[in-house]
Formats: structure tokens, sequence, C-alpha cells
């Protein structure tokens, strides 16, 4: 097991491991209405089982499902915000590269690794 970055961890420069198809499926479904919805049917359900003064099981089991829902909720949005911090020094990096061999005035590699940085976020 390697502890690298996210985004770095691909097979291939365009093809996404399952990992990646994975967190990039759950973070479309968190953003959907579909699942704002049921987090305020849960949260309904949670507060009716205090309500209604149901045994303390029930109430141990409203409680941790919404743990286990925020648990994966934070870990989902901190793989998120890895991508995309990835991402934008990536385009930071190709950027002043490009710059920095224009100044010089050469022609190299940076301008083909910017175009490739500002296409990055399709696969990601």
């Amino acid at each position: 097991m390697t502890f690298r970055h996210p985004a770095e961890r691909s097979n291939g420069k365009d093809r996404k491991g399952r990992f990646e198809r994975l967190a990039e499926l759950a973070s479309n479904f968190t953003s959907s209405a579909v699942f704002s919805v049921l987090c305020v049917i849960l949260v309904a359900g949670f507060l009716a089982v205090h309500a209604a003064g149901l045994p303390i099981e029930w109430q141990h089991l409203a409680g941790d499902s919404i743990g286990a829902v925020s648990l994966l909720l934070l870990a989902l949005l901190k793989n998120t915000e890895r991508r995309a911090e990835h991402a934008i020094q990536r385009k930071l990096d190709a950027i002043a590269s490009a710059l920095l061999e224009q100044q010089e005035g050469r022609q190299g590699d940076a301008h083909e690794d910017l175009e490739e940085a500002i296409r990055m976020e399709e696969r990601l």
C-alpha cells in the first residue's frame, strides 16, 4: 500500500482506477437532489425517533446512521479537495514553465504540458 496523492495513483494518463471511478460517482451522487432528499429523510427519522421516545436501541441506530453518513461525506470531501488541489498546482506549474520558456525565447515541452494541464479536470 502506498500513500501517494490520489491524482498521482492513476494507472495511465487517461485511465482511471476503480477507486477514482467510485470517488467520482460518489461525488456526483452526493451533489444531487436525490442525496439531499435522503439526508433530509435521515434527519427527520432521527428527530422522529427521539420525539417518539422509542427505545434507546433505536435512538442509537438513528445516531449511528447519521454518524456513518457524516464520516463517509468527510472522506469524500477530503478526496475531492486533494484532487482539486493537485489539478490547480499542476496548472500553475505548467503556466510558470510556459511563461519562463516564452521569456527566454525558446519553444519547448512546457506549452504541451500547459495544454495537457488545462484539460486535466476532465480526467480528475
